[in-house]
């Protein structure tokens, strides 16, 4: 087990979740070996979605802008009949790990298809169809897996927790080391501060390391 441990917090339809995926990538790489790397989902509210596709547009323009985005993302996804119940992705997503999908491919088709395609991937047909298709999965026991008692709640319990953080804003990144020190990261999208944080924690726990190779444990009294 590493010393450091990095849990990501996640939506599949979070236009900001979509644009910190490099960067995602890029600490995986960076730090392969000396980091457990870890994603959950973590649900939106109802009301955190857009109300319309103009509204969506507009959202997508904004933090296009703002993260000088090469293209724009596309609302096509967005479903007024469904009134922001998009849980069905994210149970698809987190059903994929009873089928051997545990990494990031099949939460990043899913996003993919919904951000850049448009597909109404909201509803859990479509959701689950794409998913089997890509995958090469069968679409019945994926869709009974994706609605079934214990995905749901696996979902809940990661979405509890990362309330539980007292944050609101995605992605989020936690990271805790080896020696009880704990960094929360809520809304950030951009690679400096992570590595920042993780290097200094993994000095600190080769710090202790060396002290306990010298010195042994804490004496009783």
């Amino acid at each position: 087990m590493a010393a450091v441990k990095l849990t990501y917090y996640l939506e599949i339809l979070s236009s900001w979740c979509s644009y910190v995926e490099p960067v995602w990538t890029s600490l995986q790489e960076r730090y392969a070996g000396h980091v457990d790397f870890a994603w959950k989902i973590a649900l939106m509210n109802r009301s955190d979605f857009p109300v319309s596709r103009a509204q969506c547009d507009w959202f997508y323009q904004r933090s296009g802008t703002l993260t000088c985005q090469p293209r724009m993302l596309n609302s096509g996804w967005f479903d007024a009949q469904l009134h922001g119940n998009y849980e069905a992705p994210n149970l698809v997503a987190e059903a994929g790990r009873d089928f051997g999908l545990t990494d990031d491919r099949l939460r990043r088709a899913l996003t993919a298809a919904a951000l850049r395609d448009g597909r109404k991937i909201g509803d859990m047909g479509t959701a689950v169809t794409f998913a089997a298709r890509t995958f090469k999965l069968n679409g019945r026991k994926l869709r009974l897996a994706a609605e079934s008692k214990p995905v749901r709640e696996r979902v809940a319990a990661d979405t509890a927790e990362f309330h539980a953080h007292q944050i609101n804003q995605r992605p989020a990144f936690v990271l805790t080391d080896a020696i009880g020190d704990k960094v929360i990261f809520s809304g950030l999208v951009k690679t400096e501060p992570l590595t920042a944080t993780i290097d200094a924690m993994l000095a600190d726990c080769a710090a202790y390391t060396t002290f306990a190779a010298h010195f042994g444990p804490v004496p009783d009294q």
